[in-house]
């Protein structure tokens, strides 16, 4: 069972169906992204997609040229997927929700040390949130791929930008799995998560599950 907020020194924030309500935004665009290999290869690509929630859209696409696609001569069009989905996602990322309670949780939490550690395209993230006026709030920093989610735990910890005392709010299973593999607490937020299995997955495990980030406000 978690400890109350204010005694962790840390709080990590994945940022898609988090922080932002943007996983509709991911979903569709690895649709169009991928729809010139036709529609059956774009609805595989978004039942992938959607099965592997907080995984870089790296790891994604390779797995689009490598399996799904796995006989035809296409594994050197990453750039090219990459680039596509960039510009399909990047409108979305500007206008989608921020999630309510986040300046709030902010302000009451004036000692804990924020940071983002998302699936998504790190120099993508930290162009929106500065645009968004959200930089500000992660003083521990916003990272994202093509650095995995795991990995970028692993890193800030052995660094000490991270300290072991950190809450991890996230919305998916990689996304636990992250949480406990790198020894930090986890909270489910559901609101906004695609991962639909959620309750099944989570009823024998000590964590909690809320709705999004403005249950957590004083």
């Amino acid at each position: 069972m978690r400890k109350p907020l204010e005694r962790y020194q840390a709080l990590v924030f994945d940022c898609d169906g988090v922080v932002l309500d943007s996983n509709s935004v991911k979903t569709e665009a690895f649709y169009q992204a991928s729809l010139p290999y036709g529609e059956e290869v774009a609805k595989a690509m978004v039942a992938y997609h959607v099965a592997n929630g907080g995984i870089s859209r790296y790891r994604k696409f390779e797995y689009l040229l490598t399996q799904i696609l796995s006989g035809r001569q296409v594994t050197d069009e990453l750039p090219l997927l990459l680039e596509r989905y960039a510009g399909l996602v990047r409108d979305g990322l500007l206008s989608c929700a921020v999630a309510p309670g986040l300046a709030a949780l902010r302000e009451s939490l004036p000692g804990s040390r924020w940071m983002i550690a998302s699936g998504g395209d790190q120099a993508e993230l930290r162009e929106v949130f500065a645009l968004r006026g959200l930089s500000d709030y992660f003083e521990g920093g916003i990272f994202g791929s093509p650095d995995a989610k795991d990995l970028i735990l692993q890193r800030e910890l052995a660094n000490g930008n991270l300290p072991q005392s950190a809450l991890f709010l996230g919305d998916s299973r990689f996304d636990y799995q992250c949480a406990v593999g790198a020894g930090l607490d986890f909270i489910f937020l559901s609101a906004w998560s695609e991962f639909h299995d959620w309750p099944e997955y989570f009823a024998d495990k000590n964590i909690d599950c809320l709705a999004g980030i403005a249950q957590l406000v004083p």
